[in-house]
């Protein structure tokens, strides 16, 4: 289980769209510009939120996106698995291509224990009204990421 940027994009995204009152639909451009992010690739992963209910493409006068439901609803879990599938929590941060239970690697028994005890309980609690709330003083949209990775890397050392 590896987070690239696509994975920061998409909640950077989100956290623009969460900023505006309920149901603001705004342009991908915008969402981009407020990010800091590329809008090509916000694009991409903008239609991954929308297949998966996350966001809704609005269409006529009004374009662009919008929130599907309200922030305290969308779980950080249910974001990481419409951007990056539905495997996401059964790969190996070691040895990604080579490691299952079939063929597990050296780590593969503790990886799987802090996944299930740490990293699981983490995402399924956490919204994204939670990100919003934690980083509010945050004055690039940015630097919620990246306070919450750290936070993740934390609860991972606390959990060993």
């Amino acid at each position: 289980m590896k987070l690239g940027r696509e994975i920061a994009y998409g909640i950077v995204g989100l956290l623009a769209l969460a900023a505006k009152p309920s149901g603001t639909a705004m342009l991908l451009r915008d969402i981009a510009g407020a990010g800091r992010v590329p809008q090509s690739f916000l694009a991409k992963i903008f239609q991954k939120l929308a297949r998966h209910g996350i966001v809704r493409s609005l269409r006529g006068a009004v374009r662009g996106y919008a929130l599907s439901r309200s922030p305290k609803e969308i779980k950080l879990k249910e974001i990481l698995l419409a951007i990056e599938g539905p495997d996401l929590f059964e790969r190996c941060i070691f040895w990604s291509d080579r490691c299952a239970d079939s063929n597990p690697c050296p780590l593969h028994e503790q990886w799987k224990e802090i996944k299930e005890k740490a990293i699981g309980k983490l995402v399924e609690k956490t919204t994204l009204a939670d990100l919003m709330k934690k980083n509010a003083r945050s004055r690039r949209v940015r630097r919620p990421f990246l306070r919450w990775r750290k936070e993740l890397a934390f609860s991972l050392q606390q959990a060993e």
